[in-house]
């Protein structure tokens, strides 16, 4: 008995010298993760992990620690771990474990994780998007494959990332090993930081020997992302909270990211000043210009980010100031990151997001600038820019040819840059299409003319229905407003306003036509028999206005069913200005009219047109009286008196 209790003891004394010598290793461990020191803080966790021990919080920094590094197969492992431990956590966790599981190509269990995402947080904005878009792959697909990409020829066995074009070079951040007594690494990857380096671009597209960019540019810590003037006299690019022999910290001691501004003179860069809006206390990063250079676009977590980091713009002022930074909103900006943003020249704003439905990781979304309106809708990429893991840093040429970033599989390092051309736009269209039928009786009319119009009653194309009824309009754009207007012989002419889809598909719109029955004789006033409301004018001018084309319409599909029919147009105005004046009026308004009617395929010995100034009003609003401008309007009408048939 007391050779077994000694055992029990000696096992008991094992097991509580193993468990404490195990915390205190987390503790070691902890305190690197704390330091963002990740790479260091993975190799003493997963030394604890590898002897069996389970613990919530060192599933999580496992899972952060590789997350945080773009190794999303490898923090899955862990994040499976986590979840199979205990399903309840915090919000992030469900999102990161999503996006893990997206790197290993499993997106049916990262949609149930994103779907448990959405459930615990009705605001969040890649929850709203997830919800809003599940066919998102199919999304995809339909905008992939634009592209033709290959090894740019430039990378490394290390990180090479962030190019721009400059001179006829490529400029580029590379964490490259060049020898040399000290080197310094990033605690972060433990890899080293990254310089910035230049490679020719020659005449077959292919890119001559890197070399390193200027001296006093590059420092002992990070530069990346550069962007040049057209002028070549000023460049603004990234680099660690370090200039002129100084590096700060933030409160919690770690060095972040600022922009810099540099000046060409003399064949040197030089005058390296950080630009006014930085701050010791959050990173701005990866400048882009505008076409105009009057906007210098940037991500940070500045305050005002909607998530972990965010897009934003400053204008630059003549003189060189800036203005105040703004925020791109919620129609770019996630509670995820947004990050290494880029204009084209057809002004469109490329950028990298893990907020927004993806293939995994960063991807890359475009949206086009629309002036001061914004931006119009954002839409991925897709393949074979996007994969499973992060893809960024995306630039463009005026010729389409470009370069982007990338961590995906079967790279020459951590990072790679890769060269493509686009070889097929990003347009979104649809079919419009229907079917037009009588309302009473469903017959469907065949022959009916189709006319599609833009917003400003602008003609766009024609069809006719076919013997079903059926018409198409392929190729419309995705979500802009149209209008139908359908006629038809013994029927009233319709018009519909048309919503596109804002997505790649098929838009429905039915048409049911009303037939005329309402009999016409001489001295029938057309326009109330077709309950034409008014033929609007400007005020004080003979020009019709756009929307009055579908009136006219109807008096034109009345004038070809009967051949023999014949009108006198009289036009009428309001009471202000002079009589004299209102009668010149009236008189150019009648012509217009008439005008518009011969332009459209009426022969001219079938029209009349006469003016009647403000002989003939409708109401009591004559000189003097005080009406409103419905009761004006009401007075300012056209007249389609039938003289023979």
């Amino acid at each position: 008995m007391k050779i077994k209790n000694i055992g029990y003891t000696a096992l008991l004394f094992i097991l509580v010298f193993t468990a404490n010598a195990q915390k205190t290793t987390i503790t070691e461990a902890d305190k690197k993760y704390d330091k963002y020191e990740f790479i260091d803080a993975i190799q003493v966790y997963e030394k604890v992990a590898e002897k069996g021990y389970k613990d919530e919080k060192m599933f999580q920094r496992l899972g952060n620690a590789y997350y945080f590094n773009a190794e999303l197969t490898k923090a899955l492992k862990w994040y499976d771990q986590l979840f199979a431990m205990n399903a309840d956590q915090e919000l992030e966790y469900f999102y990161r474990y999503a996006q893990s599981l997206k790197s290993e190509g499993n997106y049916k269990k990262a949609d149930e994780m994103l779907e448990k995402f959405s459930k615990k947080i009705s605001t969040d904005k890649r929850g709203i998007l997830f919800e809003s878009n599940k066919d998102y792959l199919d999304d995809i697909k339909i905008n992939s494959n634009r592209y033709d990409i290959t090894d740019a020829g430039i990378n490394s066995k290390m990180s090479d990332y962030g190019s721009t074009i400059f001179n006829d070079k490529i400029v580029f951040a590379s964490a490259r090993d060049t020898g040399g007594v000290s080197k310094k690494t990033f605690k972060w990857t433990n890899k080293s930081f990254t310089n910035l380096y230049t490679a020719a671009l020659l005449p077959d597209g292919t890119l001559g020997k890197p070399e390193r960019f200027q001296k006093n540019i590059n420092s002992k810590f990070n530069e990346s992302t550069p962007v040049f003037t057209k002028d070549g006299k000023t460049m603004y690019f990234t680099r660690n909270n370090y200039n002129d022999g100084k590096r700060r910290k933030d409160d919690k001691k770690i060095t972040l990211l600022k922009l810099y501004k540099a000046t060409f003179s003399n064949e040197n860069w030089q005058d390296i000043t950080e630009l006014p809006f930085n701050s010791d206390q959050y990173s701005v990063a990866h400048p882009t210009l505008s076409t105009d250079e009057k906007i210098l676009y940037f991500a940070s977590d500045m305050p005002g980010t909607f998530g972990q980091s965010d897009l934003f713009k400053v204008s630059i002022n003549s003189d060189g100031t800036f203005g105040k930074p703004e925020n791109l909103g919620a129609l770019i900006n996630t509670e995820g990151r947004e990050t290494f943003p880029f204009i084209s020249d057809n002004n469109e704003l490329y950028f990298a997001s893990d907020g927004r439905p993806g293939l995994g990781g960063l991807d890359i979304f475009v949206s086009k600038i629309n002036g001061d309106s914004g931006f119009a809708k954002v839409e991925n990429i897709g393949e074979p820019i996007n994969t499973k893991q992060d893809d960024f840093a995306f630039m463009i040429s005026k010729d389409r040819n470009g370069f982007f970033s990338s961590n995906r599989e079967n790279g020459n390092g951590l990072d790679d840059i890769y060269r493509f051309k686009e070889i097929k736009k990003l347009e979104c269209k649809q079919l419009l299409a229907g079917t037009v039928s009588d309302s009473k009786t469903g017959e469907l009319l065949s022959a009916s003319k189709i006319v599609l119009l833009d917003e400003q009653f602008n003609t766009i194309a024609e069809v006719t229905s076919d013997s079903k009824g059926n018409y198409i309009f392929a190729d419309v754009d995705c979500g802009k407003k149209y209008h139908i207007r359908v006629s038809k012989t013994d029927y009233e002419t319709q018009e519909r306003p048309i919503n596109i889809n804002p997505v790649s598909g098929e838009t429905s719109l039915p048409i049911q036509l009303e037939k005329r029955i309402k009999p016409i004789t001489v001295g029938t006033d057309l326009a109330k028999t077709l309950e034409i409301p008014i033929i609007y004018f400007d005020l004080d001018k003979a020009t019709i206005k756009k929307e009055s084309a579908f009136e006219l319409e109807k008096i034109i599909q009345v004038l070809k069913q009967y051949p023999n029919l014949k009108l006198e147009i009289r036009s009428h105005t309001d009471s202000r200005q002079t009589a004299k004046y209102n009668q010149v009026l009236s008189d150019n308004r009648a012509k217009s009219t008439m005008k518009w009617l011969i332009e459209n395929g009426i022969v001219s010995n079938r029209l009349t047109g006469k003016g009647y100034g403000e002989t003939q009003l409708v109401n009591q609003c004559s000189d003097g009286v005080k009406c409103t401008e419905e009761e004006h309007q009401l007075n300012r009408r056209s007249e389609f008196i039938i003289t023979s048939m």
